[in-house]
């Protein structure tokens, strides 16, 4: 009994944790306005590039209904797993488009040239919770830097190469054109 009893209430508390961490998911404007009931979403996905395993493409939304349109940058990455692969996906709002381009000039020109003498690390973190930054690890004393596209996931993590940062900015200044 005291075993059934156990069970029941460890289930009931992994419910509860995994139904608190799904309300707390912010959705971007394009994700909720693609989720919208009552509606005929016509959703057109337009490549842009590529930096190994990371996609860049732009998203444009349509409600067929009400002709009403959207568009985001959006960004995918497959992780390998043991068993399986995850796709991990980020869409980004036009409007933190720009806050993305100047962090990513600002670490490109005042982070990737210097070192730390401390594990340090800069972040830039969007409304849903995609990051770009870079870290320096003591013991390395080069940056590494990344983009992860789930905060709740350590597999949607993708190390780039310092060689990256410029194809990435370029990406998104093409997206960009693509957006107007």
């Amino acid at each position: 009994m005291k075993k059934i009893l156990l069970i029941t209430m460890l289930l009931f508390a992994i419910q509860f944790m995994a139904q608190a961490q799904e309300k707390e998911k912010v959705l971007s404007q394009a994700d909720q306005f693609s989720s919208m009931s009552g509606t005929l979403i016509q959703k057109e996905f337009i490549e842009i590039g590529k930096i190994r395993a990371l996609d860049v493409k732009v998203l444009k939304i349509k409600d067929l209904n009400s002709g009403t349109k959207m568009s985001a940058l959006r960004f995918e990455y497959t992780s390998p797993g043991a068993y399986s692969s995850n796709t991990h996906l980020a869409t980004l709002d036009t409007d933190e488009i720009e806050g993305l381009i100047k962090t990513i000039t600002n670490i490109q020109t005042n982070v990737i040239n210097t070192t730390s003498p401390n594990y340090t690390e800069y972040i830039y973190r969007s409304k849903t919770g995609l990051e770009f930054g870079a870290f320096c690890s003591k013991s390395e004393s080069n940056w590494v830097p990344f983009i992860k596209l789930d905060k709740y996931s350590n597999n949607s993590l993708y190390p780039l190469k310092i060689e990256d940062i410029t194809k990435l900015l370029e990406l998104i200044k093409k997206a960009q054109e693509v957006l107007k």
